[in-house]
């Protein structure tokens, strides 16, 4: 059975100073009132357009963030590469609202998309929804009523900068991922998604989606769109994650009144992304997955369905991935074992990169048990390296 409780394979390209600096960062943000703090202390230097990089950078940009421009992430991807980890360079400025912003946040994610096709240690390249639209006007284009001038504009340059990505990746022949948004804007992002793999999925997955398995209705929707891609004659390409916005989509439908999209607990999502998983794999002729998952059952469950159905450990269809800073003990014993793992880097300028950095610290604080785990396994190590001197 593999293991992940390995960790001198885990962090082995860790530096002792790396390890130091890792467990002081993580003893801090399992602090909920430091945490709070910190984030109150950095919109306020924010709003005064006070200088923070010199603080940010050597910690929690460091620890999660690869650089501030794809050539400064090379040193990160070519180490990484040396233990068998790929990576997946994530442009993650958070979408602005006006349009010279946007396109700013266009150019350079076709920028990405082109790097990653030239770059044998990177697989995948990636694009989140919002980058090219607010949340107003995906929610609008979603409910499907009637919009004004301006709002048709804006879903326009949004289907717009969806079909260059994509055609884009397929002409450079890189798959490229769309992350998933809130359950109340989804639907019109999943129409995007789907016209762009009916056209670009012709030989195989160029496209993928992402489905939240905390939703109810995720399963569901994955059983459909397999059979429409059998009906369309295309490739489906799915990347899984457990869910981002619990809280915020459980509050939106309490307030509106309608009952809530997502699971009613742990064991209830754990069972759907499982079961998610095994569906895929079961029609790997038609759907390739990309599992990003930190729960260690879930990885060892598809290592072993993959065993199970006689698959080889670097199945080019299946992948698994983990988010750069986290989950080193799953991400380096899978590739040590064989396997195809990719590392989540974001990338950009600090200061168009803190929420990300923020949400991050608060995700970190909220899951005691990831927390808990990071700090152990980091303690696990530096005895044991302090044991062999």
């Amino acid at each position: 059975m593999l293991s992940f409780e390995n960790t001198e394979i885990a962090f082995r390209y860790k530096t002792n100073s790396d390890l130091s600096r890792a467990r002081l960062l993580f003893t801090t943000i399992a602090n909920p009132a430091l945490v709070k703090l910190g984030k109150s202390l950095t919109y306020f230097a924010l709003s005064l357009h006070l200088p923070i990089a010199w603080v940010i950078k050597p910690t929690l940009y460091k620890h999660f963030v690869g650089g501030e421009t794809l050539a400064e992430c090379e040193k990160t991807v070519l180490l990484l590469s040396k233990y068998k980890v790929k990576s997946i360079l994530d442009y993650s400025v958070e979408g602005g609202k006006d349009q010279a912003s946007m396109q700013r946040t266009l150019d350079e994610t076709l920028r990405s998309v082109v790097h990653a096709a030239k770059h044998s240690d990177i697989p995948f390249s990636v694009f989140k929804p919002t980058a090219f639209a607010s949340q107003e006007v995906l929610t609008q284009a979603s409910e499907k009523g009637s919009l004004d001038d301006e709002t048709a504009r804006a879903i326009q340059f949004f289907t717009d900068s969806v079909e260059k990505l994509c055609k884009t990746a397929f002409e450079n022949d890189i798959p490229i991922m769309i992350d998933a948004e809130d359950s109340w804007y989804q639907p019109f992002v999943d129409q995007v998604v789907t016209g762009m793999m009916e056209k670009y999925n012709r030989k195989k997955a160029i496209v993928y989606n992402t489905l939240q398995m905390y939703r109810t209705d995720r399963l569901d929707f994955l059983k459909k769109a397999l059979l429409k891609a059998e009906e369309g004659n295309y490739y489906l390409g799915m990347k899984f994650v457990r869910g981002a916005y619990m809280e915020k989509e459980r509050k939106r439908a309490s307030e509106k009144g309608y009952p809530s999209p997502i699971q009613p607990d742990k064991a209830a999502t754990d069972k759907n992304y499982d079961a998610g998983i095994a569906f895929s794999v079961a029609h790997l002729e038609r759907i390739s997955v990309f599992n990003g998952s930190h729960n260690e059952i879930s990885n060892r469950l598809l290592t072993e369905q993959m065993e199970k159905l006689g698959l080889a450990r670097n199945e080019h269809k299946i992948w698994f991935s983990q988010l750069y800073g986290m989950s080193d003990h799953i991400s380096f014993n899978l590739a040590d074992a064989g396997y195809n793992v990719t590392k989540y880097i974001p990338y950009g300028p600090v200061r168009n990169i803190l929420p990300y950095l923020i949400r991050r610290a608060e995700e970190n604080t909220s899951i005691a048990g990831q927390t808990g785990r990071e700090l152990g396994l980091l303690e696990q190590e530096r005895m044991r390296r302090k044991k062999r001197g």
